[in-house]
């Protein structure tokens, strides 16, 4: 069953949530991301902005911290391409609780190769799970994944991933979320304060990044650049003096 959503196609690729929509921007040539912030005035933060993101997660300041509080809801999923990336938007119910706000799960999408690094190491693929509050403010949880064991629960997205432009699917075998990201995980990860990674690159948006990695075949890997037919990462962005928190 096809399934169109305009709203999405709003909140393209790093969840895009106010890009213009006359100004054309990509990963490659003239709409590269060195060339953003030349595109529209909408833009400027991506070539003057000091918070930007993705980073290089490097000299994390140890501290004590308590466990990611995650609630997921099991309920409809639709998978879209949508030129930048593979975004599969989510049904209600899905809640982040931090720093005393409730967040809600909006949707997640890849990017490959991956757009944070850790300790200069890049991976062959990053997922990002966006979050909003009720006054529209914005918390990322970035899953890394790395070369190995085929991925079963992604594989139920990859299977129904649409290869052509702005198309989507109601997924027949929706993720179980909390699997990608199991209890286990939620202890250890990075805070940080940063950007969009895409158009106009709006800050004051927070990061978390899961310590340990998925997996991920190469094939499955193939799979999601062929259907992008490039890259879709936005290369590591100066830190301007900002901890990171472990």
């Amino acid at each position: 069953m096809k399934y169109k959503l305009l709203a999405a196609l709003a909140f393209t690729a790093c969840f895009s949530l106010h890009a213009s929509e006359h100004a054309h921007w990509s990963y490659e040539g003239q709409g590269a991301p060195e060339h953003w912030g030349q595109l529209s005035p909408d833009f400027s933060l991506c070539g003057n902005g000091k918070n930007q993101s993705p980073v290089d997660i490097h000299g994390a300041l140890k501290t004590t911290h308590q466990a990611l509080q995650l609630s997921y809801q099991p309920g409809a999923q639709h998978i879209i391409n949508n030129g930048h990336t593979i975004q599969v938007d989510v049904s209600a119910g899905n809640t982040l609780v931090m720093d005393n706000d409730s967040f809600t799960l909006q949707q997640f999408h890849f990017h490959a190769p991956s757009e944070n690094e850790i300790d200069g190491k890049a991976f062959p693929l990053e997922a990002h799970f966006v979050y909003k509050d009720q006054q529209g403010a914005l918390t990322v949880l970035a899953l890394m994944f790395e070369q190995g064991d085929t991925n079963q629960e992604l594989e139920k997205a990859w299977r129904q991933m649409p290869s052509t432009l702005n198309t989507s699917e109601t997924l027949t075998t929706p993720l179980n979320i909390g699997a990608l990201v199991p209890s286990e995980w939620r202890q250890s990860y990075y805070r940080f304060s940063g950007s969009l990674t895409t158009p106009p690159c709006s800050e004051g948006v927070r990061w978390i990044v899961l310590e340990k990695p998925a997996t991920v075949s190469a094939a499955q890997i193939a799979k999601f650049t062929a259907a992008m037919h490039h890259a879709n990462n936005r290369p590591v962005q100066p830190l301007n003096g900002r901890v990171i928190i472990d």
